[in-house]
């Protein structure tokens, strides 16, 4: 069965929504420094643009979490694949997703990372799936509220191809 791509949203409408949330950040944290931590491996490609964007002073560090082991559904069950390299205690944290479906993975990172001692934790989003969602999470700056639908690029892949187109894809097979 042969993969066909097709644009949801355009290089052009993602990049000027990402400046959107650049801005909007910049001037949330005005005067403070904020800590971005990406959630690997799809969030890297949207926090390295986002990081760009924002005008007040960016430290960043990467998480890798895993809900799926080698299944395609949720097992509810969440394990830290690779964890934080630096301190939470008292940072202005912004946790950068690609996408955000059930919310299972994100509720419970998130509840981790405020134990952490962050003076606030904050969740940025460029894609959003709320028909999918199980757990109700916060979502504090999004790009997109899209469809069900299985997008891919920006980071977000198929069977780890398609991360590299600069615009939003749905999948669709023939």
């Amino acid at each position: 069965m042969a993969e066909r791509i097709e644009v949801l949203l355009t290089e052009k409408e993602v990049d000027k929504r990402i400046q959107e949330i650049g801005d909007q950040i910049s001037r949330d944290y005005a005067g403070k420094s904020v800590h971005l931590v990406c959630v690997l491996k799809g969030g890297s490609f949207f926090m390295c643009e986002l990081a760009k964007r924002i005008t007040v002073p960016v430290s960043i560090d990467f998480m890798s979490v895993s809900s799926y082991g080698g299944d395609t559904k949720s097992s509810g069950v969440v394990r830290i694949v690779k964890d934080l390299d630096e301190s939470l205690k008292d940072k202005h944290v912004i946790v950068i997703e690609d996408i955000v479906d059930s919310g299972r993975t994100l509720s419970y990172l998130l509840d981790m990372l405020q134990s952490r001692g962050p003076q606030d934790v904050k969740l940025c989003t460029l894609l959003d799936k709320p028909e999918r969602r199980v757990v109700e999470v916060k979502v504090d700056y999004k790009g997109f509220e899209i469809p069900d639908e299985f997008v891919v690029g920006y980071g977000l892949d198929y069977d780890q191809k398609y991360r590299n187109l600069p615009y939003i894809g749905m999948v669709k097979f023939d």
